[in-house]
């Protein structure tokens, strides 16, 4: 080994987190993401054209993967939970107590949270499907998932965990989890969407940023009390879906039966 290698590896090593544990089945991509150069500034006209077609088509083949996956249940949380992890355990009940209510369980479709989610509804005979986004560590899909569909873009992926969702469970997570809750609370909040059911599960977790809403964003006039009104908190699978059945029933799509005209998959 040369004195230049022996040099990038212990650089390499350097920056290792001992804390960080690499979900496994991740694996870093040979080239660089599309959505790389779709951020990075303006491209030639060519360029952004294609992509705003390279788009489209993505988001054409989410609506035509997902339109008859029946009244879906979306379930965020972190993908680096081991399976013997107690917030591993709650998904996998969460999952299941879906199944049994009726609905779709559908998630990131990649390991941790997603992956307990996914097996819950395969374990109580439910369907279950994977909606899993490009990474530079790329996540594969989990095993316990009926239908799944790959995006590139996040904004895309995150489009379609909404639209075919009819109740919202977050379990314990990192930035994209926090940014998936949040964006599901605007679109609420700002009424882009209906009035959805929202549940926190993993009350220890989340206490110190429900204080922080409480007691900086309430109390400051940034949010209504309305606002976090809306979210349960509960450590409760049980209570958790009966909220959202209860909630989510009450919605007239919900009895809406689409046809498929075009191809779709069924």
């Amino acid at each position: 080994m040369t004195q230049k290698q022996e040099a990038e590896q212990s650089r390499d090593e350097d920056e290792k987190d001992p804390d960080v544990r690499e979900p496994e089945g991740w694996t870093r991509p040979s080239g660089s993401l599309d959505e790389d150069l779709f951020l990075e500034g303006p491209r030639s006209r060519r360029e952004e054209f294609l992509r705003v077609l390279r788009i489209g088509r993505e988001f054409i083949s989410g609506f035509r993967s997902l339109h008859f996956v029946g009244p879906c249940v979306t379930v965020f949380g972190s993908a680096r939970f081991p399976e013997d992890h107690e917030h591993y355990a709650l998904g996998r009940a969460v999952g299941a107590e879906l199944a049994r209510a009726g609905f779709t369980v559908m998630t990131g479709g990649g390991p941790g949270i997603m992956e307990a989610a996914n097996r819950g509804a395969r374990e109580a005979g439910g369907p279950s499907i994977g909606c899993n986004i490009e990474l530079p560590k790329e996540q594969s899909p989990n095993p316990y998932v009926d239908r799944f569909v790959e995006f590139r873009y996040f904004f895309v992926r995150k489009v379609m965990l909404v639209k075919y969702s009819y109740g919202f469970i977050t379990l314990p997570g990192g930035f994209c989890t926090l940014d998936e809750i949040f964006e599901t609370a605007t679109l609420i909040q700002t009424g882009k969407i209906w009035h959805f059911p929202v549940v926190l599960m993993g009350s220890e977790f989340w206490e110190p940023l429900l204080a922080f809403m409480r007691d900086r964003l309430v109390a400051r006039g940034t949010i209504d009390p309305e606002d976090l009104d809306a979210i349960l908190v509960t450590d409760s699978p049980l209570e958790a879906v009966d909220h959202i059945r209860m909630v989510a029933h009450h919605h007239p799509e919900l009895e809406a039966r689409p046809r498929a005209v075009l191809g779709e998959e069924v």
